[in-house]
């Protein structure tokens, strides 16, 4: 090898390492959910409210016991959640109103263990007679979101949602932002019958 050969390889060695090394940026999954679109509920119900077209398989169920009560299941398959709704009538005889307001804020209070945070907002519709809450529960959680309802005379709904897969709450956050928008579309649309 010439001299003139070896310097040339060496002057380009010498300015190709002059530019510094950047680790590339981690990559981030991009979820797109379609924009939702609400229909009526067609369930013989005490109660109606506008469901997303996205759940698909839809159960309703009367349950036994000493008060009318009623389970939906709305079931979101691409997102791999379910929101399970209970609904109770309320007895003002028994007073079971402010068992019902416990067992829903307790629930809650339940995932304080493992929760980082639990924000809760009132909700209150004095026109159509609907007052409640909803909870964010933010953290690695079973139930990232839960609320109640009640026209605090006749009606009790109340509801948790559960994903399919092991609570990882950065994995998890953009189906449950999605669905928690479904829930207050619920609270904003329930009506007693």
């Amino acid at each position: 090898m010439t001299k003139i050969n070896f310097l040339l390889v060496l002057v380009v060695c010498f300015f190709s390492c002059e530019e510094d090394l950047l680790p590339k940026p981690k990559a981030f999954l991009r979820l797109e959910y379609p924009e939702a679109k609400y229909e009526g509920s067609k369930f013989d119900l005490p109660f109606s409210f506008e469901i997303n077209t996205l759940a698909t398989k839809v159960k309703s169920q009367k349950v036994r016991g000493t008060t009318e009560s009623y389970g939906v299941n709305l079931e979101y398959p691409t997102l791999k959640g379910t929101l399970f709704l209970t609904y109770k009538s309320i007895d003002n005889n028994e007073n079971n109103l402010n068992d019902f307001l416990r067992d829903a804020q307790n629930f809650t209070q339940k995932h304080t263990i493992k929760a980082d945070e639990i924000p809760v907002t009132p909700y209150e519709n004095y026109k159509r007679k609907v007052y409640g809450a909803f909870a964010e529960v933010k953290g690695d959680v079973a139930s990232p979101a839960q609320f109640y309802v009640t026209d605090s005379v006749k009606h009790f709904l109340t509801g948790s949602l559960y994903f399919y897969a092991k609570p990882n709450y950065d994995s998890i956050l953009p189906a449950a932002n999605y669905l928690q928008k479904d829930i207050k579309h619920i609270m904003e649309t329930v009506k007693w019958k």
